[in-house]
């Protein structure tokens, strides 16, 4: 299917935007690009969110705490939520509208996780605050108004690499126990180039070049990126992970790896809900002030982890 008009119309738009020259941004830089982006999700969800801490391995993790409208001392399943940025952009401020969208679709409690970036902070402090937020979520569901037996993990692009991760960890150690991962075009794989890689290496919202620059950002020198905590698609145990839902699109360089990943859980037994979007890109899910296709991926979301939680 060709690129959606409008979708052509964003990439035009942010090539327009984009410096004349390839330089690596700054990480300032960087940062404010995602931010500037993120304002494109533009929608609004009736939700009561409130912030806190929890204890990291790092110091205090800051997190929101978004409630869908449930009834008085009813408690909801659980969805903690990293956001996307490519380990080093993002914060639960860039990522605030889409929380929120989620939280009311998926009738879940989500807490958004403000985990550490690099390169202030390098591999695996991520990883770490993302466990450690997991398992404060699991432990201390009944205070955040959470049934600790729905627990879902999710994330967007870099924050779906952190949500697998997540979720390997919890597969090899026994604990938390989650009922289901959400990937929203996630990152999963920097041993390989794929094909989609290749053809999309030039595309204005995530171009190879930013890619690599992130990940060189992220990694201290000498880590191996075939590190299943860096590329999950590289686990070599899959078998008994939660049931999957993944999203990928069809215009995204990382789509072949948020495929590749979907077909190894499958070929495992995992359950997989998988949906390639036609004609869609990177970040589309976000992109609401003018992709329609933004609210009725959201709406799907909301659809299939109400029908998980359920079960």
């Amino acid at each position: 299917m060709p690129l959606d008009p409008l979708a052509k119309r964003l990439l035009t738009m942010m090539a327009a935007a984009a410096p004349p020259s390839r330089i690596r941004p700054t990480i300032e830089e960087r940062r404010q690009s995602l931010a500037k982006l993120m304002q494109f999700a533009r929608t609004e969800a009736n939700v009561a969110a409130t912030d806190g801490t929890l204890p990291g391995p790092g110091g205090p993790i800051a997190y929101r705490l978004y409630a869908p409208a449930v009834d008085e001392g009813e408690t909801a399943p659980g969805f903690v939520f990293f956001h996307g940025g490519g380990m080093v952009a993002g914060s639960i401020e860039t990522h605030d509208r889409v929380a929120a969208a989620l939280a009311e679709a998926t009738g879940c409690r989500l807490v958004s996780v403000e985990y550490r970036l690099a390169p202030e902070h390098k591999f695996p402090a991520a990883i770490e605050d993302a466990i450690a937020a997991t398992e404060f979520v699991a432990k201390n569901a009944a205070s955040l108004g959470i049934d600790a037996a729905r627990l879902i993990v999710g994330g967007d692009s870099a924050g779906a690499t952190l949500a697998a991760v997540v979720c390997q960890y919890a597969l090899d150690n026994a604990a938390p126990d989650i009922l289901a991962q959400c990937l929203i075009c996630p990152v999963l794989d920097f041993e390989e180039t794929s094909p989609s890689r290749e053809a999309f290496a030039e595309d204005p919202l995530i171009d190879q070049a930013t890619l690599e620059a992130d990940l060189a950002d992220y990694l201290p020198e000498g880590t191996d990126p075939a590190d299943a905590r860096i590329s999950p698609l590289r686990a070599s145990r899959v078998k008994g992970l939660p049931a999957a839902i993944i999203h990928t699109a069809e215009f995204d360089p990382v789509r072949d790896e948020g495929n590749a990943y979907a077909s190894k859980l499958l070929a495992a037994g995992v359950i997989v809900e998988h949906t390639c979007h036609d004609g869609m890109v990177h970040n589309f899910h976000a992109m609401g002030a003018i992709l329609p296709q933004a609210k009725l991926v959201l709406m799907q979301i909301g659809e299939q982890v109400r029908r998980i939680a359920e079960r």
